[in-house]
């Protein structure tokens, strides 16, 4: 695993805009960065990063299987009772689900180290399965890359293949919050791939969706909605007005509601319990007391954190990193620190996306601190022997 200076191809702005990557610059900040690319050798990909997240992927769908039997777990989850069921039985229904993201820490020669799970929202996804490919297509073209340069990268076409599984008849409805562009870009992109798998989409803000007299959503035209991507993660909807409307209104959740508890920082601490010394897992436990100085050589984490806010780092020489944030309503985890490899000046982040129930790509992203954020760079890779 090498990190390579490489020159930006000059047209990539006009390229982005025109492919619909419009949040490619965060408030006059690279958020897409081709100044340099991650080279990795096929087995490093096979071998370190893919059976990994194979592996992983099933034993967090075990625990779904075990969780959803034991109310305790659910309640250690901070899953809401008024939704027990609803999360049991969109497991026990085998409701059809799209990806999930596994955050490791990785440096081409250790075993990765699962960061952090996401089973819910997509961060991320539309840079690693779709403009990263195209980056590579022009390099190899442009003479910037070799030939026969290739990426881990089935993540566009598994994403196809897992919407075939959807039945083809009527409207499916993809819903963010207005105003993103960043989420409406990667809706948008989810909508392609639907699409090409032959089924009609339409777009619909969350705030347009509505409730009629007999309990169903319904969009702006009174029409019912069937199925509902929906970029909202479900620890908010369940605390939200219309969340007591969702298990009798008829609608399909993509992702379903079983994704609950995979995107879920207490699942680290279970995963743990049920597999210690997993090559893959750090030690993580619940936080006793998370109003304590976090001990030295470890993470608190809140349950419900994302894109590093609120993580706190005492480094094993005894260094704090801490970034703030919003998410201090909920228990915290502690997880054994496992600090993120430096290339250059650059902390790197490994994205791994399970499409289906298939290991199908990476995305790798870049920060000054050891504290991957919002902020924090999109670089590319290729696979080279």
């Amino acid at each position: 695993m090498r990190r390579i200076a490489l020159a930006e191809r000059p047209d990539w702005r006009a390229t982005a805009e025109r492919e619909g990557f419009a949040f490619h610059t965060f408030d006059g900040e690279r958020y897409w960065d081709e100044r340099a690319y991650y080279q990795f050798s096929e087995a490093q990909v096979v071998r370190d990063l893919q059976a990994p997240t194979q592996a992983l992927h099933a034993l967090c769908l075990d625990a779904v299987a075990r969780i959803v039997d034991s109310e305790a777990l659910l309640t250690r989850l901070a899953i809401p009772p008024a939704y027990f069921d609803l999360v049991r039985q969109s497991w026990r229904s085998r409701d059809p689900h799209l990806y999930g993201r596994f955050d490791f820490s990785y440096d081409g020669r250790a075993p990765a180290k699962l960061i952090e799970a996401n089973y819910d929202t997509p961060t991320s996804l539309y840079e690693a399965a779709a403009f990263q490919l195209i980056w590579l297509e022009e390099q190899i073209q442009r003479g910037g890359l070799a030939p026969h340069a290739t990426q881990f990268n089935r993540i566009a076409e598994d994403l196809v293949q897992a919407f075939s599984t959807f039945d083809r008849q009527g409207i499916f409805h993809f819903s963010t919050i207005a105003g993103s562009v960043e989420d409406r870009g990667t809706t948008d992109f989810l909508r392609r791939m639907a699409e090409h798998a032959g089924i009609a989409t339409r777009h619909i803000d969350l705030q347009d969706i509505g409730l009629d007299a007999r309990g169903r959503f319904v969009d702006l035209r009174g029409e019912p909605i069937a199925r509902l991507f929906k970029l909202h993660a479900w620890e908010h909807m369940f605390h939200e007005p219309f969340g007591p409307a969702i298990q009798a209104s008829g609608t399909q959740f993509v992702e379903p509601a079983w994704k609950s508890l995979l995107s879920n920082k207490g699942l680290l601490p279970l995963l743990w319990e049920w597999h210690p010394g997993h090559p893959n897992l750090l030690p993580a436990y619940l936080d006793p007391d998370p109003l304590q100085p976090v001990p030295k050589g470890w993470v608190r984490k809140p349950y419900f954190s994302r894109e590093g806010a609120n993580v706190d780092i005492r480094t094993d020489d005894d260094q704090r990193v801490f970034e703030d944030g919003p998410y201090d309503d909920a228990p915290y985890i502690l997880q054994r620190f496992a600090p993120l490899p430096r290339f250059d000046e650059s902390y790197t982040l490994i994205g791994s996306w399970v499409i289906g129930d298939r290991a199908s790509g990476i995305g790798i992203r870049e920060d000054d601190t050891l504290i991957t954020k919002d902020s924090s760079r999109f670089v590319p890779h290729v696979v080279l022997d």
